[in-house]
């Protein structure tokens, strides 16, 4: 079985489930661009937990985790098997790691999993498995848990960091629309990864511009560090134009260890 690559992807709003803009028809190209997977491993800021936690259910359900959006958002589902084999394997393979992680047996999807999967894989035949977000986790904890996760690439896995390039929510909301400084940032962050500078993606808090205003808050951002963790020096890696939606949230995203003429190659 081929290497598989690790992925970040940027899901913005719940609403892009709706609304597929220049990220989503780039996400289903990708998808049937991928070797033949396994399984997916997914890792959302829409699941934080005081430890690691590993999801091992059988037939995972759609999560609609938010209030306030149009009701066809609700009647979406996306609703693939579980890997609970592949669970019970990602549990050892932290503790080795020195990372110990429990099993979680109810835990559906939430939409920082489904939302991007509904395009990268829309016909939810692969199996998928979520491993949540420690609430504690820095920069440094999210670059080691995709070191630690690496080698289910070997085993067919995509590993994917779900989050967003940009995530300053208090604009979103307020209808603050600047997106100057957040394709700044945007620019500094592929920049750095396409040169593989990891050591600045990790310390970006005080080397890119605009990171605290792209970033108030790192649970957005800290998935990306778990995809590059996911990858090696020597790979390539691709960015996946994304466009910037609400003029402010950049949707760009990363494909790590796959070299392809359906991502766009940032210079």
């Amino acid at each position: 079985m081929s290497r598989i690559p690790s992925l970040f992807v940027s899901h913005g709003s719940p609403m892009f489930a709706l609304e597929p803009g220049v990220l989503g028809p780039n996400l289903q190209r990708l998808g049937a661009s991928l070797p033949a997977l396994s399984a997916i491993l997914v890792l959302s800021p829409h699941w934080q937990t005081p430890q690691l936690r590993v999801s091992s259910v059988a037939n995972p359900q759609t999560i609609h985790d938010f209030g306030g959006f149009p009701q066809p958002l609700y009647e979406l589902s996306y609703e693939p098997p579980g890997a609970v084999q592949l669970a019970g394997d990602v549990v050892e393979m932290l503790a080795l790691a020195g990372m110990p992680a429990t099993l979680d047996t109810q835990r559906g999807l939430d939409h920082g999993a489904w939302v991007p999967l509904r395009y990268l894989k829309p016909d939810a035949d692969i199996p998928v498995l979520q491993v949540s977000l420690p609430r504690d986790m820095d920069t440094e904890g999210a670059q080691r848990l995709g070191r630690a996760l690496a080698p289910l690439r070997d085993r067919g896995v995509l590993i994917v960091g779900s989050g967003s390039l940009t995530h300053n929510l208090y604009e979103f909301r307020s209808h603050i629309r600047d997106p100057e400084y957040a394709q700044e940032f945007a620019d500094w962050v592929a920049t750095a990864i396409t040169e593989h500078d990891d050591e600045s993606l990790v310390h970006y808090r005080a080397r890119a511009p605009h990171a605290a205003r792209a970033h108030p808050t790192e649970e957005h951002y800290l998935p990306l560090l778990v995809a590059a963790g996911a990858s090696t020096t020597d790979e390539p890696r691709s960015r996946i134009e994304g466009g910037m939606t609400y003029g402010v949230l950049s949707m760009d995203s990363f494909i790590f260890g796959l070299d392809t003429d359906d991502t766009e190659k940032t210079p």
